[in-house]
């Protein structure tokens, strides 16, 4: 068994720290400085990494590789395979000439872009990631912009950017739920601290939406829909987080926030206009159908909702997970020894992959997509022309999420991620700011708040008890801080750029367009925790 060592360059953090640092600073050099297309950046880091882990940390090459390839198995399965599913889904919808329709009738709700952007991306996506998480919310709500007339790239961003709220109780709250597992603190504390953290947050991000799509002009003009949107949404989400618990915050949340938007659009519309880059002036046609040719339009999403939930309900997913695979992963497995203080005495590194082929939220897109399939009438000749299309579309997708997960747990088994969290953890004082980056640092890395959650909350709560913090509100600041670091993941935005055809070389540039707000949304969350520690 080989053990971890921590301060692998002369026993000093800081110089550690700067090596173990290296891959990341690899993807943000290709992405940010050399603009290279996001599959580029993810193996060139990758590459870093193995070579990190190689030389500095002296990890055994069978090790090393296992570990990457124990990476990249988890980002085809779960992750990948929901991207998948969703954009099926997508182009069910399309080929069939349904989504015309889906578009019209959204139009017909409200014509204005902005209004639109709140509905689908922030509303109609918070929905989507309590449900079935783990990508899928920005690859549905991507797609779904793109066809209703947004460019790529925007519908890409605003997509992201919209993301932040809900995924700290992702689906069916599993974030919380690992949090509680790996700290060993109440689930019920840690729900409640999490939603104190972010709805505040959750409040602010439709009107930081609305200046990001066209400064405070364009956040004037739906100010109302705005205050509106970002009050249902983190009025519940503070109330069922604190009264509740964390499993069905982001669904009645959402709920709420879509509720209160088709409420308004009946009683209010905008005095203003605004029209995105390149957009007509002229106004569209509005189209008028029968019931029956909107049920069936919108017919692959219901089915969604619907199969996700089904997928969510605690009996089924028990009974579903019956056929989940358990492998313990070939040289990996129980074969590297972590030690204090990322864990309270030395103990074998577990490398369990969970084959789960049924449970997965991705299956339950898939049904979904089947049946709407054979509810709209598409033959299995067409259905499988749809399945290769939509598997050449995802190729380099599914190549930068692989080579980025297997990154990830590769600095993870060969310690350099907790090097760098106990760097972070050497900040003293100011631990609590930092102890919300060290979370955001977790997602960009993993692209999985629940995987950030497992990879730092023990680390949170032996440095919140060393300099006599709270560690529940350390253990929730990773989770709060996390959520703002999944905007620039490589997954996340691989899923964006999927879903939305965007150029490959595109991908650089939604990276920089998405790292400047990630960087200030995640240090408010940093100043509220700071808040909460020394002054509430």
């Amino acid at each position: 068994m080989w053990q971890q060592i921590y301060l692998p360059i002369g026993g000093n953090l800081a110089a550690s720290a700067l090596v173990a640092g290296l891959p990341i600073l690899t993807l943000l050099l290709m992405l940010g400085v050399f603009r290279k297309p996001a599959w580029m950046a993810g193996l060139t880091g990758l590459a870093t990494a193995i070579a990190v882990s190689l030389f500095a940390y002296g990890m055994p090459a069978p090790a090393v590789f296992s570990s990457v390839a124990y990476g990249a198995a988890f980002g085809l399965l779960p992750i990948g395979w929901i991207v998948f599913s969703a954009i099926l889904l997508y182009r069910i919808t399309l080929e069939t000439g349904n989504f015309e329709i889906v578009k019209d009738s959204i139009g017909n709700l409200t014509p204005d872009r902005r209004l639109q952007a709140l509905l689908i991306a922030f509303a109609f996506g918070a929905f989507i990631e309590g449900a079935a998480g783990f990508g899928s919310p920005v690859a549905v709500a991507a797609a779904m912009l793109t066809g209703l007339g947004f460019s790529p790239f925007y519908a890409a961003g605003i997509c992201l950017l919209a993301n932040t709220a809900p995924v700290a109780f992702g689906s069916i709250g599993i974030p919380v739920t690992t949090l509680a597992l790996t700290t060993g603190l109440p689930v019920a504390a840690l729900s409640a601290q999490v939603g104190r953290l972010c709805a505040p947050l959750s409040f602010f991000v439709p009107s930081y939406l609305m200046l990001v799509m066209g400064g405070w002009r364009a956040l004037r003009g739906v100010l109302p829909a705005a205050l509106i949107c970002g009050g249902a949404f983190a009025g519940l989400q503070y109330l069922v987080s604190n009264f509740l618990g964390a499993e069905l915050v982001d669904i009645t949340s959402s709920l709420a926030a879509i509720g209160s938007l088709v409420i308004l659009f009946k009683f209010w519309k905008p005095k203003d206009t605004f029209r995105l880059e390149g957009e007509s002036s002229a106004a569209p046609e509005k189209k008028h159908y029968t019931g029956m040719q909107l049920f069936r339009a919108w017919l692959p999403y219901l089915l969604l909702v619907v199969f996700v939930l089904i997928w969510g309900q605690k009996d089924v997913k028990a009974y579903l997970n019956t056929f989940t695979i358990n492998i313990p992963w070939p040289g990996l497995h129980n074969m590297v020894e972590r030690i204090a203080p990322t864990v309270p005495k030395p103990t074998p590194y577990a490398a369990m992959y969970a084959f789960s082929w049924l449970s997965a939220s991705g299956t339950s897109c898939l049904f979904a997509g089947i049946v709407a399939a054979l509810c709209l009438g598409v033959s299995p000749k067409k259905f499988g022309g749809m399945l290769v299309t939509t598997t050449k579309q995802l190729a380099l997708s599914l190549l930068t999420i692989a080579s980025v997960l297997g990154l990830a747990f590769l600095m993870n088994y060969s310690g350099a991620t907790a090097t760098l969290g106990l760097a972070f953890a050497s900040t003293g004082p100011t631990f609590p700011f930092f102890s919300a980056m060290l979370g955001w640092l977790g997602v960009f890395l993993t692209g999985s708040d629940t995987s950030a959650n497992a990879l730092f909350g023990n680390l949170q709560v032996v440095t919140a008890n060393s300099l006599g913090l709270d560690p529940v509100l350390m253990a929730s600041a990773n989770s709060s801080g996390g959520v703002m670091g999944k905007m620039i993941s490589l997954q996340s935005i691989a899923v964006a750029a999927a879903a939305t055809g965007m150029k490959a070389a595109d991908e650089a540039k939604l990276f920089r367009f998405t790292l400047r707000h990630s960087v200030f949304l995640a240090t408010l969350i940093g100043l509220l925790t700071v808040l909460y520690a020394y002054v509430l």
